[in-house]
Parts: C-alpha cells; sequence; structure tokens
C-alpha cells in the first residue's frame, strides 16, 4: 500500500525531513495524533503558510484547505481585518494575568448570540472547557456520573477519554492507558441516536447522572447528524430527572449558525462548551450556561478553575473580530450554498466511477464515508473502507486539495471557498477518482 501510495504523491523532500527531525524531539513527530497521517499513510505534509482557502508546504505545494485548522478558520487564513486587529493589539502587549475590556466584550458578545449562555468563563483550549463544565456541573448536582456517547470527543480529559472518536478511533485505541479505573467508572457511553439506551441509563440510576454532555452534530466519528426528534428527546429525559445538559459545541458553535447547533436545532441547553471559531485561530475556548450553575464557579461559588492565559488579549481580539465579521448579513447563506455545492460535487464525482460512498453534511461541515450503510453513529462509520479513503485522500493532495487524514474526522468549509475554490475542488475530485479507479 505505501508504495501505492508514494505513486500518488509529488516531492515531499522536505517534509520528510522534518518529519525525521520532528520524531526524535516530538512524540510521533506532531503535537496532535491525526496530523501524523496514521490513518492515511504516508508522510504529514509540514504548512508554511495559509491565505484564505490555501495552504502552502514547506516544499511549495499549494493546496485548497478543507481542514481550516479543524474548524477555526471559518474566515479562511490569514484574514486581512483579523490580522490588522491582531497587530494593534500585539503593540499594546501580550498577555497581563489581569481583567481587560476584551474579555467583557467578547463574553457580553456571546451572551447576546447564544441566548442558553447568561455567563461565562473564558479558558484556553476545548479540553479545558468540557473538563470544567463536568466539573461544574458535579458541583451544582451533587452527584458523579457523566454520561456521554460513543464516537463523540471532548477532548482528552480522563473522564472522557472513553470510547471515543476522531484520533483515538483513527488509531483504533478505544480508551487511553493512563487513565485510572476509578476514574472511567463514573463515565457511561451509549450509542449515539439511540434514546432509548439513554433512557434506560436513567432508569438504571435516577438520581446519579450530574450530566449529559454531547456534540449535537458529531465531527470526530466524521460528521454525523442527529436524527429528528433526537436532541429534542435528550432534553427532555435531563430535565425529567434532573441531569445538566452540556451541548459541546466547541466544533459547532458559530459555524452551523451564529448560534451554533443549538440555534439550528432550537434546543436550549444547560451549559455550553465552545471553543475554535470564538479564538479566531488563537488558543481560546469556553464554558457557560444558566446562571445559578455559573455562579457555583470560584470566586462566587465552591467549584475551583483557573488559568493563567484565560482570555488571553490576542485569542480574545482574534475571536472578537471574527465573530463581527460573521454577523454580516447573508455570511451563513453563502456557507451553506457553497458546502451544499462541494459536498454533492464530491459524491457525484465517486458515483460516476462507480464508487459507493454516503454524504453526511450539516451547513459548512461534511464528510464522504466510503460505505453503502446510512452513517448514523460509530457502529455504522466502522463500515467506511478506510483503506479506499487513504488513497482518495491522496490522490485528492496530489491534485492540490487537501481533506482531513483520517475517514473519522468531517472537512470544514469557510466564507473564502469561493466558486471558483468549488470548482477547481469537484475537478480535482473527478481526476483523483479516475486515478484510483484505475
Amino acid at each position: 500500500m505505501q508504495k501505492d501510495l508514494s505513486l500518488l504523491q509529488p516531492n515531499y523532500s522536505r517534509s520528510e525531513k522534518l518529519f525525521e527531525r520532528a520524531q526524535t524531539a516530538i512524540p510521533g513527530g506532531v503535537n496532535s495524533p491525526v496530523r501524523a497521517f496514521r490513518g492515511v499513510g504516508g508522510t504529514p505534509v509540514f504548512i508554511r503558510s495559509g491565505q484564505g482557502p490555501y495552504l502552502t508546504d514547506v516544499d511549495g505545494h499549494r493546496f485548497i484547505d478543507y481542514i481550516g485548522s479543524w474548524g477555526p478558520m471559518i474566515l479562511g487564513h490569514a484574514h486581512p481585518e483579523v490580522i490588522e486587529a491582531l497587530q494593534k493589539a500585539m503593540e499594546r502587549g501580550t498577555s497581563f494575568g489581569a481583567p481587560t475590556e476584551l474579555e467583557v466584550e467578547v463574553a457580553e458578545t456571546i451572551c447576546s448570540i447564544m441566548p442558553s449562555v447568561e455567563k461565562i468563563r473564558m479558558v484556553s483550549s476545548g479540553t479545558e472547557a468540557t473538563m470544567s463544565a463536568i466539573r461544574v456541573a458535579r458541583g451544582y448536582t451533587g452527584r458523579t456520573k457523566v454520561v456521554k456517547f460513543i464516537g463523540c470527543y471532548h477532548g482528552h480529559g480522563d473522564a472522557l477519554l472513553v470510547k471515543a472518536g476522531s484520533g483515538v478511533a483513527t488509531l483504533g485505541l478505544p480508551d487511553s492507558p493512563g487513565v485510572p479505573p476509578e476514574t472511567a467508572q463514573h463515565t457511561i457511553s451509549v450509542p449515539f441516536n439511540n434514546l432509548d439506551a439513554l433512557r434506560q441509563v436513567f432508569e438504571t440510576y435516577p438520581a446519579d447522572v450530574a450530566c449529559v454532555i454531547i456534540e449535537p452534530v458529531v465531527g470526530n466519528m466524521g460528521c454525523v447528524p442527529p436524527a429528528s426528534g433526537y436532541l429534542e428527546g435528550i432534553r427532555d429525559l435531563t430535565s425529567q430527572y434532573g441531569a445538566v445538559l452540556i451541548f459541546d459545541e466547541v466544533m459547532t458553535g458559530f459555524r452551523l449558525a451564529p448560534g451554533g447547533a443549538q440555534e439550528k436545532y432550537g434546543i436550549k441547553p444547560d451549559m455550553t462548551t465552545l471553543g475554535k471559531i470564538m479564538g479566531g485561530g488563537l488558543p481560546a475556548a469556553a464554558y457557560g450556561g444558566r446562571k445559578e450553575i455559573m455562579d457555583c464557579v470560584a470566586p462566587v461559588g465552591p467549584v475551583y478553575q483557573a488559568g493563567t492565559l484565560s482570555g488571553n488579549p490576542l485569542a480574545m481580539t482574534a475571536g472578537l473580530t471574527t465573530l463581527k465579521l460573521l454577523r454580516r448579513a447573508g455570511v451563513y447563506e453563502g456557507l451553506e450554498r457553497q458546502s451544499k455545492k462541494v459536498a454533492e460535487g464530491i459524491q457525484q464525482a465517486a458515483q460516476k466511477n462507480g464508487f459507493k460512498t454516503v454524504l453526511n453534511r450539516v451547513g459548512s461541515m461534511f464528510t464522504v464515508f466510503f460505505t453503502e450503510t446510512p452513517v448514523t453513529d460509530w457502529e455504522t462509520a466502522k463500515t467506511s473502507d478506510t483503506g479506499l479513503f487513504a488513497r482518495f485522500f491522496h490522490a485528492m493532495l496530489a491534485e492540490g486539495v487537501y481533506l482531513p487524514p483520517s475517514q473519522f474526522e468531517a472537512a470544514f468549509l469557510g466564507t473564502a471557498h469561493s466558486d471558483e475554490v468549488i470548482d477547481a475542488t469537484i475537478a480535482a475530485a473527478e481526476r483523483a477518482f479516475k486515478k484510483i479507479k484505475n
């Protein structure tokens, strides 16, 4: 297989040399597992720069980017207004360890966009956000058990790294060594899109579940939308049993709609975790929710959480600028139109060349699964032909299109993906499918 893959690749000599160097100093040569290309084979591409919808690697190849830094770059790379705002902010200093007006502006903006968020606390990563939200939910309810969904990924916190998706699924590791059994025993995993399974958990532990945490649209086993009525059913069950409903919108927040998946589906969770887009490409995240829950957080309440770089002024600047630009008229309508065009174009190219695929798309995130089985949960996602996906991935890379290097990751579009870029992508997909067919 490696020989076949190499025939599809242009010359990546500088990336190969950097990867050799990196492996001597960094575990696996990467700072996040999916970047290692283990799910597709070959050598990871080292990026030098990004501009609009394009990435340029260290060997000088230019790619149309459908990763977008795994979601944050919804405006494209190096957006001029974001860069200008950052340059001005840097002149004032990069970190103070003290409150700033920017933090207040970002908090007020998010609370005004997402009605379920009455108060919010800034952190620096999605993992921090989900870990903190669960701690607060436990403190608020006085309960210990957490319910998550098989294939959903909520960061690498001990309590949540149980039957996770994304890189864990790609590497074939359902759980991680280093997670103590006594920690994991409080986490209950149930199948996604199966309301009866969740109902059974509540019937078994009616007074023990502190919270239910869910990606309302899953992005970490590929893009998997909720079935009709599913999120409503979860909302009803959590309300009935007094558990806190946490929407993990680190990926979907500000992407599927200004108010995220909760706006799109009309569901009001008790707590929300955010990240990616809210930092405008810089490390920033947050957790928020109902006032009475968030008032459990120190220094108001007894639940402790802190962070030296929380509310970092550069991240707040990039995030605030991004959120303002996203609120311009027609942004989400444009994203919907372009995403539909490219996703359906890739699927039609597959079918034209005799490949059976399933397309899942919600707004500007999508996955083309190499399977004939409708993908509704982790078990159906696993029916995908990952070897065939790997061949397609490398064929697309050779055609100048950078897709997520895993069958189990969603692709992302941004406002910089013009008709010209979309047309080039579809044409590349047609050539790629012909190449791997022959």
